[in-house]
């Protein structure tokens, strides 16, 4: 059973401490450290940040963080060695139903590394749709995203 719940600050010590990602995934460790996700968004205005736990356990963090007068952008993080294990669909779809039902935003949107076909094949099957392209400046290198939405209403 997978769980969310509010993210407090001893969560934020927690996932510092997680296991790095296998070199696949390595370019995205740095949303996980000092001055990553957390940092940024955790005190950010109009943001809410979640915890994750399955069987006790912290496993991942979402992000809704509002852009505009209904919409926030989506970000989403899971362990290192919860990744694979189809928690991604379930932990997204909670995170839409909150953002959608309890705070009420209308269209929720992300962006999702190009070369990360796995989450661009999840988002698409929950019902984003591509938007767009751009590139945005990650720890120094420039980064090719796409940009997906997803309107209230209109997921799978």
């Amino acid at each position: 059973m997978i769980q969310l719940r509010n993210l407090v600050p001893d969560d934020m010590v927690a996932i510092r401490g997680w296991p790095p990602y296998p070199p696949e995934f390595e370019e995205l460790d740095y949303a996980l450290r000092n001055n990553g996700w957390l940092t940024e968004y955790r005190n950010k205005p109009d943001t809410w940040c979640f915890a994750v736990e399955q069987a006790g356990q912290l496993i991942a963090f979402t992000i809704l963080s509002k852009t505009g007068e209904a919409e926030a952008e989506f970000r989403i993080a899971l362990r290192a060695d919860r990744t694979g294990q189809g928690l991604g669909s379930a932990i997204t779809t909670m995170t839409l139903a909150k953002g959608f039902t309890e705070i009420g935003l209308s269209r929720i949107h992300l962006i999702v590394r190009k070369n990360n076909p796995m989450a661009i094949r999840l988002y698409t099957r929950l019902g984003f749709t591509e938007r767009g392209e751009c590139f945005k400046s990650i720890n120094g290198r420039q980064v090719h995203f796409l940009t997906m939405e997803l309107l209230k209403g209109s997921g799978k």
